[in-house]
């Protein structure tokens, strides 16, 4: 069943003047509170009021070749903006919110969640009072640790003692604040503020390119009269990556993922026709909704019918939410728009602290391709998502093998996939025997043509240059002649190659790890089902697969890859660049967490 519904975060629309933006954002991050423990509380006027209202540069994080680029215009005033500000949320209660396992049973609220980690209510109610009726939209969220403002350029360049130029770098032409006037804001502002997105577009928007060609149909899925359940050539059908990774085993105990939740982060839009039929040929009994993030409807491109898809044919019983947004037009790269589908996503389960729900990610960039600001916006969602609403999530690893910025010979990794909040999944390509058994798995890679990646190099894994190696990434194969301290990915991997896809009307054969992050998604789905049916817990993080991992005994609840590599990395024993720690053996690894609660 599919639903549709468009974004509702509260919004104000207003004629916002210079005065008005700065009244605006200047009393809602003197009261934020910033890192301090317990409650938000609203912060005391200072003594000193000419050190509170002095200006200071606001760092946007650009890399100073962006800044230094020649410049080769000015950005029109009428340009419109979509600005994202993120407050530094209570770190120390965010902290303390992060376990291994949750209870059912276990309640919060929005209200609680917000007095913790966000803005005051004080704030709040000031926030509101500045509605205006015309020129700029503003966007809370619900749990008040960041905003948007929608305005023109010129109305940005007012308030911030700035204006923007166009600079050209590479082939690329791009705006920025005038980096000979940078943009500057109140000393309390720069001090409580943690990111703010959209005054410039210089990283690069995400991508999850969709590549498949049409086969011979050979291979059914099932009978059905009316729709076309013939899938295509030799590629891959549901039945069979169940039955290798074991995911068939909790049917038949009558788990299929019902009453659990699983949230997608899109750029492209779905089709209904499409998914009706696939869901006709795996007896898919869930529901599907549909949230767009912004005014536009995105067109569906391929990719949101791949991810749904996987999961609705590996646990066909759970629900799904598709949070949407068209990037095709923002001018800021997109990147504050997938940050308003994770706030999303995080304000529809702020109630929910026991759904067991995860999220699923197959777009990225090369982290060298990206902004520290966006990184850093993006970043606290996804840890507000695991910590404090304990969702596992799933991100895709990329499909340019070690070369994530499709550059051959650039060592470069993904980001969010890097992001040590998140579970990084890499490819395989996997070999069954006609009765559905799993007889081999090797990392997907392909090198036949190095001079362009068009998401077929293979599985992406290597070091970050951003985020330190977190304590729990720890295991054989973990320290390496390569390691050097940062964050490694992927995590785990999963088949990504030659799956069967119903596309546009027909039965296609694609890969990527695109696919493999929502295979992960629905076997966390299934596992947590049992755990709450037998334990009345479930688990969520990246660590639990280490920490599993690391005390297997002799369970094996991961596949370990040996053969194959990324173009670069070579797959070893035990954890490896293209694989992480191996793809899932689920019914070992549910025993084994299911033993650890």
């Amino acid at each position: 069943m599919l639903g549709a519904r468009k974004s509702s975060c509260g919004s104000w629309r207003g004629m916002l003047s210079v005065l008005g933006l700065l009244l605006f954002l200047f009393p809602l991050v003197t009261a934020c509170g910033g890192n301090d423990s317990g409650n938000a509380k609203p912060t005391p006027t200072p003594a000193n009021t000419s050190t509170a209202n002095t200006l200071t540069t606001l760092d946007l994080g650009l890399p100073q070749k962006a800044l230094s680029a020649p410049v080769v215009g000015k950005l029109s005033d009428d340009q419109k903006m979509h600005v994202g500000v993120t407050f530094k949320s209570n770190q120390a209660a965010l902290d303390q919110m992060d376990k291994h396992k949750v209870k059912v049973g276990e309640k919060q609220s929005s209200a609680d969640l917000a007095k913790q980690l966000g803005i005051s209510e004080e704030t709040y109610q000031k926030v509101k009072s500045y509605f205006g009726v015309e020129d700029a939209t503003v966007n809370i969220g619900k749990l008040r640790t960041n905003i948007t403002i929608d305005a023109k350029a010129k109305t940005f360049a007012s308030l911030l003692h700035t204006s923007f130029v166009l600079h050209k770098l590479d082939g690329r032409t791009y705006y920025t604040p005038d980096p000979a006037n940078p943009p500057k804001v109140p000393k309390l502002v720069a001090d409580n503020v943690l990111a703010v997105t959209g005054l410039d577009n210089y990283s690069r928007p995400p991508q999850h390119t969709f590549h498949a060609q049409a086969q011979q149909r050979t291979a059914t899925l099932q009978a059905h009269a009316s729709v076309d359940c013939q899938a295509s050539g030799d590629s891959l059908v549901p039945s069979q990556v169940s039955h290798a990774y074991g995911y068939d085993q909790f049917w038949k105990q009558g788990w299929h993922g019902e009453k659990l939740n699983v949230n997608f982060v899109e750029i492209d839009g779905v089709s209904r026709t499409d998914l009706e039929n696939y869901f006709a040929c795996v007896d898919y009994k869930g529901k599907v909704g549909v949230v767009t993030i912004g005014d536009t409807i995105p067109n569906p491109g391929g990719e949101t019918q791949l991810d749904v898809e996987m999961v609705a044919g590996l646990a066909p019983a759970v629900n799904m939410m598709v949070y949407q947004t068209d990037i095709s037009q923002e001018q800021d790269a997109g990147w504050t728009k997938i940050n308003d589908a994770l706030t999303k996503i995080i304000d529809d389960n702020a109630d929910n602290k026991d759904s067991a729900s995860v999220v699923s990610i197959s777009l990225g960039m090369a982290e060298d391709y990206m902004t520290i600001g966006d990184l850093r916006a993006v970043r606290q969602s996804l840890e507000i998502l695991t910590k404090a609403e304990h969702m596992t999530v799933f991100v895709s690893s990329g499909d340019c093998g070690a070369f994530t910025s499709r550059v051959y010979g650039n060592l470069s990794v993904s980001y969010p996939a890097s992001d040590p909040s998140v579970v990084a999944v890499g490819g395989t390509i996997l070999g069954v025997d006609n009765k559905g058994q799993r007889v081999g798995e090797v990392a997907w890679a392909d090198g036949t043509n190095k001079s362009k990646c068009e998401n077929q190099w293979g599985t992406g894994g290597g070091l970050s240059v951003i985020f330190n190696k977190p304590s729990w990434q720890q295991g054989a194969g973990v320290k390496n002649r390569y390691s050097n301290n940062m964050r490694q990915i992927p995590d785990v991997s999963a088949v990504a190659y030659n799956l069967a896809v119903y596309f546009e009307g027909q039965w296609i054969s694609v890969g990527g790890t695109s696919a493999a992050a929502p295979i992960w998604a629905a076997g966390m789905i299934l596992m947590n089902q049992g755990l709450i049916e037998d334990k009345q817990v479930y688990v969520y993080g990246n660590d639990l697969f280490y920490e599993i991992q690391n005390n297997q005994g002799s369970m094996h609840p991961l596949y370990d890859v040996t053969k194959g590599n990324n173009l670069y990395y070579p797959t070893t024993a035990g954890w490896d660049y293209p694989t992480g720690l191996g793809s899932p053996n689920l019914p070992n690894l549910f025993l084994a967490i299911s033993k650890s609660v």
